[in-house]
């Protein structure tokens, strides 16, 4: 609430809200002081001005996430993820500060010690989580901290997009390798990753019913981006595909755990410990568009809208290029 008081030629304000230090100033125009009220109001009720130091004094960083856990974290796609990482910053020290003690440098430390275990990559995107808790609690919960912590201190240098691409041989080696394999799953799925550029995860979403072997289509529901696509198949594709049991719904039956062990240890056996699976993915696109598909069409296969993030899973070999060019 402001107050405003006239002292000679002068106009006094205050404002007050409850848990914030009282606000005052001195205007020559009475519309001034107005103006200037209605300011501090707003970023009072926007907790930018200051907080409650003996409210936050009682809530600790753990509080916090486990309430995040509770109530947010199960409606994202990435839940099982989100879990894994809140839970293990739940067991860190560091979730044991009260909101009062809650620093930057706590963050940055924290960021050092992850940067030693995982990858730039995967500490920044744990931070993601960590950042979009803390604006929940403040905007949704109404806690009023009196900034993010997590937006205050530097990311991480991101690395440098892969490039990674099947080398010669390399397709060979798999094929070799998994004939050694008891997962039945494993070569199917490589296959079809290379040949469609779907993802792991909408690999094993993927079920019969969205299946259109005569039309050629695949239509993968709820992906990435939170939208349907119905992707084209090559002949290789549909022949894989009608090569499968149905056994399940699901064309494969099987959990990612148990995708990402065979998966491993297919590529140990081959030799190409630095090969990924998502590296499949990048060379479906650049294979799409060695064929002479445009931009628009590899998108509309590979689920990009940001054509610049596309360019990113595009890997051209000067070769090929050269062939063109004779």
């Amino acid at each position: 609430m402001a107050t405003f008081r006239k002292r000679q030629d002068k106009w006094q304000v205050q404002v007050r809200r409850t848990g914030f230090p009282i606000l005052s100033k001195t205007f020559v125009k009475k519309s001034d002081a107005h103006s200037w009220a209605r300011q501090m109001e707003s970023e009072a009720d926007s907790s930018v001005l200051g907080y409650n130091s003996k409210q936050l004094e009682t809530i600790t960083l753990s509080d916090l996430i486990k309430r995040y856990l509770k109530e947010y974290v199960p409606q994202k796609k990435g839940a099982a993820v989100e879990k894994i990482v809140l839970n293990a910053l739940l067991r860190h020290k560091l979730s044991q500060l009260t909101l009062a003690e809650l620093s930057p440098k706590n963050f940055s430390e924290y960021r050092d010690e992850r940067l030693e275990i995982v990858k730039a990559g995967t500490v920044t995107r744990q931070f993601v989580i960590f950042q979009h808790m803390l604006n929940i609690a403040r905007i949704e919960w109404g806690i009023p901290l009196p900034n993010n912590p997590v937006e205050l201190i530097q990311k991480p240098p991101q690395s440098r997009p892969r490039k990674r691409r099947l080398n010669p041989g390399d397709y060979k080696a798999l094929l070799n390798a998994s004939r050694q394999s008891k997962a039945w799953h494993i070569w199917p799925l490589i296959e079809l990753a290379i040949e469609t550029g779907m993802r792991r995860g909408e690999l094993l979403k993927a079920t019969w019913d969205d299946l259109d072997i005569q039309g050629r289509k695949l239509t993968l529901r709820d992906t990435k981006n939170g939208d349907d696509r119905t992707i084209p198949l090559t002949r290789k594709a549909v022949d894989i595909l009608g090569s499968l049991p149905r056994t399940s719904e699901r064309i494969f039956p099987v959990t990612p755990v148990a995708v990402r062990q065979a998966w491993e240890r297919l590529r140990n056996r081959a030799g190409l410990r630095d090969l990924n699976f998502h590296d499949l993915r990048h060379e479906a696109i650049s294979r799409f568009f060695e064929m002479g598909l445009s931009v628009p069409e590899v998108a509309l296969i590979s689920g990009h809208k940001d054509y610049r993030m596309l360019a990113l899973y595009t890997h051209l070999r000067a070769d090929d290029v050269v062939g063109k060019l004779r």
